[in-house]
């Protein structure tokens, strides 16, 4: 996947089963971060950066989408515990991730294992990926701690 790639559709449910089907928000600008499990400290940094500033997202009319392999008590409980608005998509046999090709061979302590790379995609009001942060497709690496400050710059939002 690369910038200016058509987006591949998807239907999955939030943690909370509520329906989401991507081409439903055709028309807007959406953002969809994958990440790679719930209540690490980097995946934890990336989603409270977005948290404090949910309302420029809100206010800019721009759906933020979090998603990644756990279950949705995993997700739940992140989003109990962080005070987290960001809607959790599912994907725990991670079909979507490998849709998006970030479900990747990963290496940690000297141990080889396939996991989601941390990478944001976002996607323009005709289902276009405008940008990609993280991967080797990136514009930039996702700065955990400062990711939402990263797209409302790309972006140009209103504050």
């Amino acid at each position: 996947m690369k910038q200016g790639d058509k987006a591949p559709d998807f239907e999955t449910t939030t943690e909370n089963g509520e329906s989401f089907k991507l081409s439903e928000l055709s028309g807007k600008k959406v953002m969809v971060f994958f990440y790679p499990k719930d209540d690490t400290p980097g995946c934890t940094a990336e989603a409270c950066s977005i948290r404090d500033s949910w309302s420029t997202f809100t206010s800019n009319d721009i759906p933020v989408y979090g998603i990644s392999g756990g279950s949705s008590k995993s997700h739940q409980k992140f989003r109990d515990k962080y005070d987290l608005p960001i809607p959790l998509l599912m994907d725990e046999e991670f079909h979507i991730a490998k849709l998006f090709g970030v479900y990747k061979k990963k290496k940690m302590y000297g141990k080889e294992y396939m996991g989601i790379e941390r990478t944001t995609f976002l996607i323009d009001e005709e289902g276009k990926v405008e940008a990609i942060f993280g991967g080797p497709e990136g514009i930039d690496k996702v700065k955990t701690k400062e990711h939402a400050n990263q797209v409302i710059q790309f972006w140009g939002l209103k504050l």
